[in-house]
Parts: C-alpha cells; sequence; structure tokens
C-alpha cells in the first residue's frame, strides 16, 4: 500500500469516510468534482482550502481501491 498522508479517516468527521487532510472534504467529493471535468484549477477556485496535491492524492488513493490483483485458486483436481 502507498502512504496517503493527505487522506484521513476520522469517526468524527464525515462519518469517518475517506477525507481530504481531516477536512470535510470526502475523497468522493474530489472525485466527482474530477469525473464530471472539473479542472484542478476549477476545483481549487471553488475549494481554495484545497491543494493540487490533495487532487492527485485523491486520484492515486481511487486507483489504489480499483487495483485488481488475481489470485488464483490451485486446482483441486488430481
Amino acid at each position: 500500500m502507498d502512504t496517503f498522508d493527505r487522506i484521513t479517516f476520522d469517526p468524527a468527521v464525515m462519518g469517518g469516510r475517506a477525507c481530504i487532510r481531516g477536512m470535510r472534504i470526502t475523497v468522493a467529493l474530489v472525485l466527482n468534482l474530477v469525473a464530471n471535468g472539473q479542472s484542478p484549477d476549477e476545483i481549487i477556485a471553488d475549494y481554495p482550502y484545497l491543494e493540487v496535491e490533495d487532487i492527485q492524492q485523491a486520484l492515486q488513493y481511487a486507483a489504489w481501491l480499483a487495483d485488481e490483483s488475481v489470485h488464483p485458486i490451485p486446482s483441486l483436481a488430481a
């Protein structure tokens, strides 16, 4: 697992969902903004307390979660 120092989990903040640096900005919100075509500059204009590195790490975290590792099960046939 990579180190995600900007992704935080706190039960007292947004119900423990993945957030950016302890703020009430979820990784899901950032991903939805990017997925709907907003550029990092547009996102930061709307959320000036975010940094480009926050957006990049949210994307990296999503990629890490979506990583598909295949672990074949040995055949039981003799």
